[in-house]
């Protein structure tokens, strides 16, 4: 079974970026710029935004965090996201998810300038992706893409199954495969017969986090398996799928699968960088 290594991938993306970052430093131009915002003090998403930070002045891009109290008020927010839309420094935007209660988490995210939506989350976003002209991709899907790419996976004219229906990755990764000529069967919580589905599947893309959600013998031999779920057991992290128990299994079955950890969720945060990047080029190249 060929390893997808995730982990590695995310290292190589994040040194092209890096080089390329460096060479705008070198030519004293202006360097891209991330605006990260988080709301309260929840210990994971503040470790998720200081990881973000991180790697931003890690591949020499600027970074400017905003952490709010819990209590901070839905129109407070929507006054910082108009000052950073406005801000022609400022080309990537990131509201941590999940919101307190009290903020309407669809109108923040409608309320950031498309054009600076670091996440690919905007409905117009969302909908240029749809039309196949996006002018910026949701970090996880692109990230399973880029893996896919990468490692010579074919998917014109195999079968696939994706588990999850949700916006920030089954949807638009189930839209993205058809768009390279995937044949697409989208599974859920209501699904019937999953597992006889997913046997029949040469691509299978797991994001429903449910740990055991399927065994190994629920996957043709020869399958290509993207588990994209962090999930938790008595060992440790696992996918839906993919854990300590089930890995001997699956090496012997598969041609090729993600691990978890060190699949997708590493290439999540390297699509972030990587869109960031992206952001910083399309506005530079419309002034």
């Amino acid at each position: 079974m060929q390893l997808l290594d995730g982990k590695k991938l995310a290292q190589e993306i994040k040194k092209e970026i890096a080089a390329e970052v460096n060479r705008l430093r070198q030519a004293n131009q202006r360097l891209p710029k991330l605006a990260l915002i988080l709301v309260g003090n929840r210990s994971d998403s503040v470790s998720y935004v200081n990881s973000k930070e991180k790697n931003c002045h890690a591949l020499g891009m600027e970074c400017i965090k905003y952490h709010l109290p819990e209590e901070t008020t839905q129109e407070a927010l929507l006054q910082i996201l108009q000052q950073l839309n406005d801000d022609s420094n400022v080309d990537g935007i990131l509201v941590q998810l999940p919101l307190p209660a009290h903020i309407d988490t669809g109108r923040v995210l409608e309320n950031i300038d498309y054009q600076k939506d670091a996440d690919g989350l905007h409905h117009v976003n969302l909908g240029l992706m749809l039309m196949g002209d996006p002018y910026v991709l949701p970090c996880t899907p692109n990230g399973i893409l880029h893996i896919l790419k990468r490692y010579n996976i074919p998917m014109d004219g195999q079968k696939a199954v994706v588990v999850g229906r949700s916006i920030l990755v089954g949807a638009p990764t189930a839209i993205l495969l058809q768009q390279h000529h995937a044949t697409v069967t989208q599974c859920h919580s209501h699904t019937r017969n999953l597992a006889e589905i997913c046997r029949d599947a040469d691509i299978v893309v797991t994001a429903a986090g449910v740990p055991g959600l399927l065994r190994p013998e629920d996957l043709k031999d020869g399958a290509v398996l993207v588990d994209v779920a962090m999930n938790h057991d008595d060992n440790g992290l696992c996918g839906d799928i993919y854990s300590k128990s089930t890995a001997p299994v699956l090496e012997q079955r598969l041609a090729a699968a993600t691990p978890v950890p060190g699949g997708v969720g590493p290439m999540t945060i390297a699509m972030l960088m990587y869109n960031v990047l992206q952001l910083y080029k399309k506005h530079e190249t419309s002034k």
